[in-house]
């Protein structure tokens, strides 16, 4: 057997990676360290499977074909996750300290092999009380449709309080917000050990009127003005609490001022919320907001594997296929559905098959969003209503006989339904949000220069009403 080091190599593919990447990119996913080489391989230390994982789908062919270059070897990466020591350093390892006590050898005129230093370990910070310890970013399944979202995250997290401060996490329900939100926590807390509150924006506005009815609104503020990370989910629900947005715009002005990190979450841009003052909108548009999208089929199928494993049960890939073909509205309906499945095995004492799958979730698959109005029936009336064929008011046709119709069933499913923007353009022919937000503004707009529009409005809502009754 040969002696084999590509140690220069590596350090070389850094190297040139580091001048390719941003700053920020390359700070976030080299984050590795050289370790040894084999025949034709070399060995890379990363800190965790969540960072073995990405690596692997974003950087890795990439750094073996720099290798390639220079080496003019085929050399591959194997990425090893070694948990370090909060404290170790590179440097650190690399510099023994002769040991010079009273009894040491170096005293007694002994020669001695110089010692390391004992390094003090970091231990583990035990679980913010506020905080799930499952929702992590090694828990938290990245794919198209979140991968901005997850990185601007692992980011903040990182250095809180820096760029992307604020920052507003927005989405339709089941998709992820809390977790990603919490992620950020968690991960701030166990390497910075940072103040963090989370709270839901309901309960924020129940502590106020109770400091209020208490007189205790000084101790209220300065519990969250002393933080330094404020997590607050849901600030849909702030709409018309003015009391509690006046207090919550100058919670925000203080930690902002003071470089604290702040992150919200919203079922939906902030630009639909309604009832929320002006200045306080502004401040959720100040910094970094990024949206949460269904994920894929692709993505639903990596969620799923991966809730199976952590599970420790045994699910046959074709019932997971079956799962992610048939449910693809947002990852909470995906866990569902795999919970029925495991409670059924577990119960029944059998295993699960694709038979067995097709039977428990069949009324799962067949029936639509429950909600006290579908967004099909919306469509189905107006379609109606305007001698239009359904699908043709869901396709992509662009024709003004049926983008006027079309526009109105959004504005009137915005109106009379809880679904977010982005929900409402994936019912209607997979459609991105902002053309939602488009044709709702249109029929705004049209209403202001159209009184009578409003008639056919309530015609239209009545009909809904009627459709199933």
């Amino acid at each position: 057997m040969g002696n084999w080091d590509y140690g220069i190599f590596w350090k070389e593919t850094l190297n040139q990676l580091k001048n390719e990447l941003s700053e920020q990119e390359f700070a976030m996913w080299f984050n590795m360290e050289y370790e040894t080489s084999g025949e034709l391989s070399v060995v890379v230390s990363v800190p965790s499977a969540f960072y073995r994982d990405q690596v692997k789908q974003r950087y890795q062919a990439r750094i073996e074909s720099k290798l390639f270059e220079l080496s003019g070897q085929h050399i591959m990466v194997d990425l090893e996750v070694k948990h370090r020591a909060k404290s170790e350093t590179p440097a650190a390892r690399e510099e023994p300290i002769p040991a010079s006590g009273p009894d040491s050898p170096a005293r007694a005129g002994k020669s001695s092999s110089p010692q390391k230093r004992p390094e003090p370990v970091k231990a583990e910070r035990e679980i913010h009380s506020q905080l799930r310890k499952d929702y992590t970013f090694e828990n938290f399944v990245i794919g198209e449709n979140n991968s901005f979202a997850a990185n601007a995250a692992i980011a903040i997290a990182k250095n809180p309080g820096t760029a992307y401060n604020p920052c507003l996490i927005y989405g339709g329900v089941g998709l992820g917000k809390t977790h990603l939100m919490q992620a950020i926590g968690n991960l701030s807390w166990q390497e910075k050990g940072c103040k963090i509150i989370y709270i839901t924006a309901e309960n924020f506005t129940n502590e106020f009127v109770e400091a209020i009815k208490n007189s205790t609104t000084q101790k209220f503020k300065n519990k969250y003005r002393n933080a330094d990370m404020l997590l607050i989910d849901d600030i849909h629900f702030l709409q018309k609490k003015n009391e509690t947005q006046e207090e919550l715009f100058h919670t925000f002005n203080t930690l902002y001022d003071a470089n604290k990190q702040i992150i919200f979450t919203c079922d939906r841009p902030v630009s639909e919320l309604k009832n929320l003052s002006e200045r306080l909108r502004s401040r959720f548009e100040r910094g970094l907001n990024v949206d949460l999208q269904p994920p894929s089929y692709e993505t639903r199928c990596a969620i799923l594997s991966k809730k199976v494993e952590a599970r420790g049960v045994q699910i046959p890939s074709e019932v997971i296929n079956l799962i992610a073909r048939n449910i693809s509205s947002n990852v909470r309906d995906l866990e569902a559905s795999l919970t029925k499945l495991i409670a059924y095995a577990e119960l029944t004492k059998k295993p699960v098959t694709l038979e067995t799958a097709q039977q428990q979730l069949r009324d799962t698959f067949g029936s639509p969003k429950q909600n006290n109005v579908t967004i099909e029936t919306i469509q189905k009336v107006v379609a109606e209503y305007f001698s239009l064929s359904y699908t043709d008011l869901k396709g992509k046709k662009r024709t003004k006989a049926i983008s006027f119709p079309r526009q109105l069933a959004m504005y009137i499913a915005r109106e009379i339904t809880e679904y977010s923007t982005t929900e409402l353009g994936m019912e209607f022919g997979g459609r991105d949000h902002t053309t939602v937000m488009h044709g709702c503004q249109k029929i705004e707009e049209r209403l202001k220069a159209e009184p009578s529009l409003e008639t056919t409005i309530q015609k239209l809502g009545k009909l809904i009403k009627d459709y199933n009754s």
